[in-house]
């Protein structure tokens, strides 16, 4: 349980300017004390102290306000900022050096059994109010937006926003949307109606023409 504790210390000043001590951080921050508590709850549900695991996390939650599963598979370094409404399910896995900021939910999305909640890869920031729903994958080095939604896969080195999430920056190049926004090359409905009718009226003149033509002919042969 307290293997890492050095390591998550040194995490939370990494990341959080705000942090003063290791007094500090240890006695004041919900993020670690969540984390080592599942430590704990993990250790029990991995030797099938399913009930006990439980009952743990629930005092964990009461205490930090942030609900992970005994379940859940968290790497090193993994760190929770304010952590308020943070969820996180049963089969979920964090990979290393993520960050999760509060009102973050790795949920599921069904009551299927097995794997139904996110997998999160290395290096990944998921931001405030953000929602990671389903047995999806979340490559490394992904931000996610606050306020995001994300049902799919994500690929490495992107950033997602939105509901539902889309890919606006893969490998530091900003993805189109399908959306155009070039003004100068949307079509003008009022030239191609004139042009449509412009159309008509050279094939009448022409009509014309031919009609003409012909009375003309038939007055020289009578």
């Amino acid at each position: 349980m307290f293997k890492h504790l050095r390591e998550d210390i040194q995490t939370v000043f990494e990341r959080d300017p705000a942090a003063k001590s290791w007094l500090e951080v240890l006695l004041c921050y919900p993020g670690v004390h969540a984390l080592l508590g599942h430590r704990l709850n993990h250790w029990l549900y991995r030797h099938r102290c399913f009930l006990l695991a439980r009952i743990f996390s629930q005092i964990s939650r009461f205490f930090t306000g942030i609900e992970i599963h005994p379940g859940a598979k968290i790497g090193r370094r993994f760190f929770i900022d304010h952590g308020a409404g943070v969820i996180i399910g049963e089969t979920t896995e964090i990979g290393d050096d993520v960050t999760l900021y509060q009102g973050v939910t790795l949920g599921g999305t069904g009551k299927e059994k097995g794997k139904r909640h996110p997998t999160i890869g290395n290096r990944v920031m998921i931001s405030t109010g953000a929602k990671i729903l389903g047995s999806i994958t979340i490559e490394d080095n992904v931000k996610v937006g606050a306020g995001a939604v994300v049902l799919r896969d994500v690929p490495p080195n992107a950033t997602v926003v939105g509901v539902p999430g889309r890919v606006v920056v893969q490998d530091g190049v900003r993805v189109k949307s399908g959306v155009d926004l070039a003004h100068n090359q949307i079509p003008d409905p009022v030239a191609k109606m004139i042009e449509c009718l412009q159309h008509k009226v050279n094939e009448l003149e022409n009509r014309i023409e031919e009609l003409e033509g012909g009375k003309d002919v038939g007055r020289h042969e009578a």
